[in-house]
């Protein structure tokens, strides 16, 4: 048997047997999203039409569990592993478990957890984003970072009526970087830290959060340290909710911030979006928005335009069309992307537009 396909009959293993005795509860779960995208403009000039993973969601499935320990208390674990439907391959630099891999405690107080979690901004940005901080045609496309994760992490989270906090801590945000993470005799190099606070009434929410990191190692620029601050909102009204936020960043000491200016001693941006989201009908959903990034020091200010629709066959299953533009100025770079930080994926100075139709399944 193939080690992929031991690893998938050991989970039906554990979830069953914990099924069986009920000391445990584990499940086993996933979303396959996949489709197929046309972009023009793209970096040679060419246009291209390809299969594409990951759309309105990563792809993955994951373990995740709990055990009552009384007086309140819960011990808990997720294993989420992403993967490109595409070709299978494993996402996340090729980690196997590289979206969650943690383990914690729960009671009344919160929850603390160890391992490698979401940062704070990724903490909140999805419920901001009017396309949902979809993985492509988001706000994604101006900063990567918006959803970002960090190994060797501590974590508070504390849900108190519509208010919920975390705080984290990492001591080493990504271990595969020679030098950088969690380096004896340095704390400063490759830690990360930052919180969110984040309000939710019956038709609006209201939400902030701040992160900081540090890129360098102790060979080149160990002082790089990245700095971003997020505030943003929804309201409801009817089937309709208005979003709109605000992320500044500012990147010190040679590290820097993706699409900004290269060769100076500091970057600074400051991105804004807009947009809604109709129910239109109840397997029907619209949603819109525009981002817009103003880098200091330089008018090549990137737009960013979405528009999406997703049809719910049931729960689980939905069809989507999403159709994205970008409009660069003055020799920027924003494009459509592939998964990642749109800069750099389009003809420099060139607008791009790109359209994906896909399914998604969700078990």
């Amino acid at each position: 048997m193939k080690p992929g396909l031991k690893l998938l009959a050991a989970a039906a293993v554990v979830v069953c047997s914990s099924a069986a005795y009920g000391q445990v509860g584990v499940t086993l779960y996933g979303v396959v999203d996949a489709g197929i995208e046309y972009a023009n403009h793209q970096p040679n000039d060419h246009d291209v039409v390809r299969m594409t993973p990951g759309n309105l969601s990563g792809s993955r499935w994951g373990l995740r569990g709990t055990e009552d320990l009384g007086r309140g208390l819960t011990g808990l674990f997720v294993l989420e592993s992403g993967f490109e439907s595409d070709t299978g391959r494993s996402a996340q630099g090729g980690r196997l478990f590289g979206r969650s891999a943690y383990v914690g405690l729960q009671g009344q107080w919160g929850a603390l957890l160890l391992g490698r979690q979401i940062n704070a901004l990724f903490d909140i940005t999805g419920s901001v984003d009017p396309v949902g901080l979809a993985p492509r045609y988001s706000a994604l496309v101006q900063d990567i970072a918006l959803a970002s994760r960090a190994d060797n992490t501590v974590k508070y989270v504390g849900k108190f009526g519509g208010l919920k906090a975390t705080a984290m801590y990492s001591f080493g945000w990504d271990s595969t970087r020679a030098n950088g993470s969690e380096v004896p005799g340095n704390a400063r190099i490759g830690r990360e830290f930052g919180g969110s606070l984040a309000y939710t009434a019956a038709n609006f929410s209201i939400a902030t959060a701040y992160d900081e990191i540090n890129t360098g190692t102790t060979t080149a620029l160990p002082e790089a340290t990245t700095r971003r601050a997020m505030l943003a909102g929804t309201y409801s009204i009817g089937n309709t909710t208005l979003y709109a936020g605000y992320r500044w960043a500012k990147a010190y000491d040679g590290a820097l911030l993706p699409g900004a200016p290269a060769l100076q001693p500091s970057q600074r941006s400051n991105l804004w979006w807009a947009g809604a989201r109709w129910q239109a009908t109840s397997p029907l959903t619209l949603s819109a928005g525009a981002y817009y990034q103003d880098f200091a020091g330089t008018n090549a200010d990137p737009w960013l335009f979405v528009a999406s629709a997703d049809y719910a066959f049931s729960k689980r299953t939905d069809a989507y069309l999403t159709i994205g533009y970008t409009k660069n100025r003055n020799g920027s770079t924003l494009g459509l992307g592939s998964g990642s930080s749109g800069f750099g994926t389009v003809l420099a100075g060139a607008n791009q537009f790109g359209t994906v139709v896909g399914l998604r399944h969700k078990f």
